[in-house]
């Protein structure tokens, strides 16, 4: 049987916030495969019920660039006053502003809030383009659905790689918060200023 490292344990653990056990358990069960022991803890509903939980404290947090071009609000929530005062989860915050301004294409938080129209106008976009007119069929559907997932992701903030630690996004910096504080933590929304960006020149 594989040895499972404590390691591993706590990359499980960051990812899916289930119980340390529960990990080691699902990573033994799958030979150290993290994606299967992630789809086993699933199977078995040991994945975390944090994030169903309402988190309605937190903060709103600014950066502005060096400069003063590019500036950004975001508000992001956790379930206490206790850890929204946490300079742990104030640099969080503050981090997530970072990475906002330093992105200049996301518009959302998740690919589930971008609306409709929004997903439509993007398929009729990549429909269009002249490299596709020659592809059969079947290999031009495939193209244009990972084309727009790729346009997708590029529009959501969570999806990006965080520009700290490239090798996460900032969907698993945030799961990786909610293990360490051990309450749900929400990005809720964000707004990014860009000096002179509504002025007609």
């Amino acid at each position: 049987m594989m040895e499972i490292s404590a390691k591993l344990v706590k990359e499980l653990r960051e990812k899916t916030g289930a119980g340390m056990m529960s990990c080691k358990k699902a990573l033994t069960e799958c030979n150290g495969d993290m994606n299967q022991a992630i789809a086993w803890l699933r199977q078995k509903s040991m994945i975390s019920t944090i994030t169903n939980r309402i988190a309605a404290e937190g903060l709103i947090e600014s950066y502005i660039h060096t400069g003063g071009k590019v500036g950004v609000l975001v508000e992001v929530n956790c379930e206490t006053d206790f850890v929204s005062r946490s300079l742990e989860f104030q640099i969080l915050a503050k981090n997530i502003a970072m990475q906002i301004a330093a992105c200049p294409n996301i518009e959302y938080v998740n690919i589930t809030d971008i609306p409709v129209e929004v997903v439509d106008k993007e398929k009729k976009i990549e429909m269009g383009r002249d490299d596709l007119a020659n592809k059969p069929e079947n290999i031009k559907a495939k193209i244009i659905q990972g084309r727009i997932e790729k346009r997708l992701k590029e529009m959501s903030l969570m999806n990006q790689p965080y520009i700290r630690d490239q090798n996460i996004t900032v969907e698993e910096l945030v799961k990786q918060s909610i293990s360490k504080f051990g309450e749900n933590i929400q990005v809720c929304r964000f707004v990014r200023f860009l000096l002179g960006e509504k002025i007609e020149k």
